[in-house]
């Protein structure tokens, strides 16, 4: 009988045991529009105490890029493992674009894990959210903070039992931004490369105001986590899709475009206020899941699971990582490399001068206009030395010092670029059926569009 007694309270045990290791944390995607790395906890004077709390209390990932400084096509990278001219988004939904297979959203995967989905806010991959595969779409009143937010904490207040993924969406800090009081624009900064006057500092301090919005909703979201008791069970992922919506930043491949915050805090080993100085892409989030989760990986995914960066094990995982553009209010095809040191970005345009509508309508950016941007030369090739020029303002692909090292880079790219099959090598890309865009010539994306396809 004791003997009975004891196979059965050891059976018992081994499968609550099994039951255990089965159990997975719940995972919250929290993203803002347009914020790149301009907030507090990048050391920048944008004050985001919430955000911050999220850096200390679980991982900051300092040299962290999009696969596309563009909306769309940066979202539905991460969200897909794979970049946008392999998953297919080539230009903005608001636009007409999409994707042609959404079976390759992170959601499909969870789910095999036993995760419940659910859309809570802004989603910017999709005409219709619910061909993307969530178990559960709530659409707010619109995609703001005052808005999103309350839908958020309602679904945290009363979350399922079964681990889930929960796909928060901010608008902020797109424009336009909250205007601040012309007294804020005093004592602000004029972000690099914008030059420092009353316009920019002003644009800046409206920027700062949308930015404390955004935080305001994090910690709302912070704080019903600790509430609810999930704090502890809940990786907590904020990153953004692309740099702010300045001039030479949002659409463009300088590291002004390309860099975003990526923040995350939870089981797993994203806790105590790590820094990570290795340079991780979007595309490594998806495969870092499946890897967290011992969940099995998809075929297609491109990126590197950043598992042995947060174990310590490794201190680099990517020697190289790419970004593209293809169409987003205008078209503008390009290309770049980047490596620790050194940024290559080609032009397959064949245009000499800015891509006017791809910059949003902006004090900075009537500032530029005023002083003849439009008449500003562009090159169709770009190296730069990150190192000693980490704001990338001399170009060097005419240095003669400088050929061994753009002949290492061109051809980076272009094995990048046979190896994902980029349609640029065929020639132009073609834009999808029913898409529209701005004339390139133009000075706005409020200008009147064309039908594209």
């Amino acid at each position: 009988m004791e003997r009975r007694k004891f196979l059965q309270t050891a059976v018992a045990g081994s499968a609550a045991l099994a039951q255990s290791s089965k159990m997975r944390p719940n995972i919250i995607y929290l993203h803002s529009h347009d914020t790149g790395r301009f907030l507090q906890p990048y050391g920048f004077a944008v004050p985001a105490p919430n955000l911050q709390r999220l850096a200390e209390g679980g991982m900051l990932f300092r040299q962290a890029f999009n696969a596309a400084p563009t909306c769309s096509p940066s979202r539905a990278s991460l969200l897909t493992g794979c970049c946008p001219h392999t998953n297919g988004m080539l230009g903005l939904v608001n636009r007409g674009f999409t994707m042609p297979d959404y079976g390759k959203h992170i959601s499909h995967t969870l789910r095999t894990a036993g995760y419940y989905s659910t859309l809570l806010g802004l989603q910017h991959i999709a005409r219709d959210p619910n061909v993307i595969g969530f178990d559960k779409v709530v659409k707010p009143k619109s995609t703001h903070v005052e808005d999103v937010t309350p839908v958020a904490l309602d679904f945290l207040n009363h979350a399922p039992q079964q681990p889930f993924f929960a796909d928060i969406g901010f608008f902020e800090t797109h424009r336009p931004f909250r205007t601040a009081p012309a007294e804020a624009s005093r004592y602000t900064f004029a972000a690099p490369p914008l030059p420092d006057t009353p316009k920019t500092r002003q644009d800046i301090a409206d920027f700062k105001n949308s930015a404390r919005a955004l935080d305001n909703a994090v910690g709302e979201i912070l704080k019903a986590l600790d509430v609810n008791g999930l704090a502890e069970k809940t990786l907590v992922i904020y990153t953004t899709d692309h740099g702010i919506a300045f001039p030479d930043m949002k659409c463009n491949l300088f590291d002004f475009g390309m860099g975003v915050s990526l923040m995350m805090r939870g089981p797993g080993g994203f806790s105590g206020g790590k820094v990570c100085d290795a340079m991780v892409s979007h595309l490594d989030v998806y495969p870092t899941l499946c890897d967290l989760l011992d969940v099995e990986r998809p075929a297609w995914l491109e990126g590197k699971s950043m598992m042995p960066l947060v174990r310590g094990e490794k201190q680099e995982i990517n020697e190289q990582i790419f970004a593209e553009v293809n169409y987003h209010a205008a078209y503008e095809p390009k290309r770049a490399v980047r490596t620790k040191r050194y940024k290559y970005v080609k032009r397959y345009d064949g245009r000499n001068h800015p891509n006017l509508p791809n910059c949003d309508d902006g004090l900075s950016k009537s500032l530029w206009m005023e002083y003849g941007w439009k008449q500003r030369h562009v090159e169709p090739e770009e190296l730069y030395d990150l190192i000693f020029d980490p704001n990338e303002r001399r170009n060097l692909v005419a240095d003669a010092s400088s050929q061994p090292v753009l002949t290492e880079m061109r051809g980076r790219l272009d094995r990048w670029m046979h190896a994902t099959k980029d349609p640029l090598l065929l020639g132009p890309v073609k834009p999808q059926p029913g898409s529209t865009g701005n004339d390139p010539d133009g000075n706005s994306p409020n200008e009147p569009v064309r039908r594209l396809a």
